[in-house]
């Protein structure tokens, strides 16, 4: 563990460093951001209400559309002289998410970051190779600074060239790598064009994340890289990777630094707080930022929250893996179905590779679903007869899952574009 002290803190002792940190921040943005002040106003509530942590509930959300329309420092509670960076999202939906620190918030991050990565199995002795895309994007810099706080030697390769990722992995001894858990596979596949055996180098674990990825994607780059290939967990709203990790359990649920950062489960339509156990809308509210601390921010994700001793030893509360989010859900025939559903009936699948698109069209006064992906060459040169097999098999299966029709289609290899950082899975035709 990085950090034995909070990483297994007794609940009571938890709840406690959480209150004090909560009432604090209450306090700070209701002084400091027009925006929060307004929206307490509005329903009645002053800082001093907030005497438990129950009293969270009481708070308003903040929603994306929010911190849009406060671009790019309307949310920002210290002014620009005390702010030494700035991340922001990629904004391709609108304006982008900005997110300014403090030094102080960097420093915070760090220790997030090493958190997350000592969890993996990281430590000093490690050569890791970045490639994450660095800038704008909190997963390159986050990443980066975790690395260098624990000390390890840190390769800054930054996403693309792919080629030359494999190179610096043989030539520098890299032990440890992080990225996508996409462009993993597509340097997978690119070392294995070049006849190079990833499970031969000395690259032994990967921390991924930045995109949602099922288990069976994580089972597929262990082993096609020979890794543990673990998982980060993290928001650009709230800090960016670090908010949440898994551990050698690899159990599907991550542990949440819950010192830093309170989790909620809420009703998407009621908005009521669920208890424990309930699956729902994740809730985050950061209770030790300074630059920007959002409170109550509805992050979309799906999944559920637990207490319990892991059996890694630490007691920080855990989250599920994400099944998905609210707004990436598609509604096909009436059944709601996330694209991680799909991902994981076509990793079952030994006929086909990993790389897919779903592709939503109009078919009357409904929307149809089909799956473009790619067979493995060997399958391909079978033809057609082959490919009609597998597709009918992949259709089988879908539907004895999901319970939906869905056409799908095995094209060639190579045909789908790979990523270098985080991949497009959906595209949505009936907007063409």
């Amino acid at each position: 563990m990085w950090d034995e002290k909070f990483e297994t803190m007794s609940t009571d002792e938890m709840q406690a460093h959480q209150l004090d940190a909560l009432q604090k921040t209450v306090a700070w943005v209701y002084e400091r951001i027009p925006f929060y002040k307004k929206k307490f106003d509005e329903i009645g509530i002053k800082p001093s209400d907030v005497k438990a942590l129950e009293d969270l509930g009481r708070l308003p959300f903040t929603v994306k559309t929010d911190l849009r329309d406060n671009y790019p420092f309307g949310l920002c509670a210290v002014p620009l002289n005390q702010v030494v960076r700035v991340h922001a999202s990629s904004g391709t939906t609108g304006k982008p998410i900005t997110g300014p620190y403090t030094k102080e918030d960097l420093a915070q991050w760090c220790q997030c970051m090493a958190r997350t990565m000592t969890s993996a199995g990281i430590t000093k002795d490690d050569i890791y190779q970045n490639a994450y895309g660095m800038g704008l994007f909190t997963g390159g810099l986050g990443f980066h600074q975790g690395a260098e706080t624990i000390g390890c030697t840190v390769i800054p390769a930054s996403s693309g060239m792919t080629e030359r990722q494999i190179t610096l992995m043989r030539d520098f001894g890299t032990t440890a790598i992080g990225c996508t858990p996409s462009y993993a596979l597509t340097i997978a596949e690119k070392a294995s064009d070049l006849g190079v055996d990833l499970r031969k180098l000395p690259v032994k674990v990967g921390c991924f994340g930045a995109e949602p990825w099922t288990v069976e994607m994580r089972k597929e780059i262990e082993e096609r890289m020979g890794i543990k290939a673990r998982e980060a967990y993290g928001l650009t709203e709230l800090m960016g990777p670090g908010v949440a990790f898994d551990c050698d359990m690899q159990d599907g649920w991550l542990h949440v630094n819950e010192d830093h950062v309170m989790a909620e489960i809420i009703d998407p339509v009621t908005e009521e707080v669920l208890p424990l156990g309930e699956k729902g809308e994740l809730v985050f509210t950061a209770i030790q930022r300074r630059a920007m601390p959002v409170l109550r921010y509805r992050t979309r994700d799906i999944t559920q929250l637990k207490r319990e001793k892991c059996g890694c030893g630490r007691t920080l509360l855990k989250m599920k893996k994400v099944y998905g989010r609210s707004d990436d859900m598609l509604i096909i025939s009436g059944v709601n179905v996330f694209p991680s559903q799909i991902e994981s009936i076509l990793l079952e699948m030994p006929e086909v590779e990993p790389q897919y698109v779903l592709i939503i069209r109009k078919k009357g006064y409904l929307d149809a679903l089909s799956v473009d992906v790619e067979a493995k060459p060997e399958v391909y040169d079978l033809g057609e007869e082959k490919l009609r097999e597998v597709e009918g098999k992949i259709e089988a299966r879908i539907r004895g899952i999901i319970g939906i029709g869905v056409k799908v289609r095995c094209v060639p290899p190579k045909s789908i574009e790979r990523s270098e950082g985080k991949a497009k899975r959906v595209f949505d035709a009936r907007k063409l």
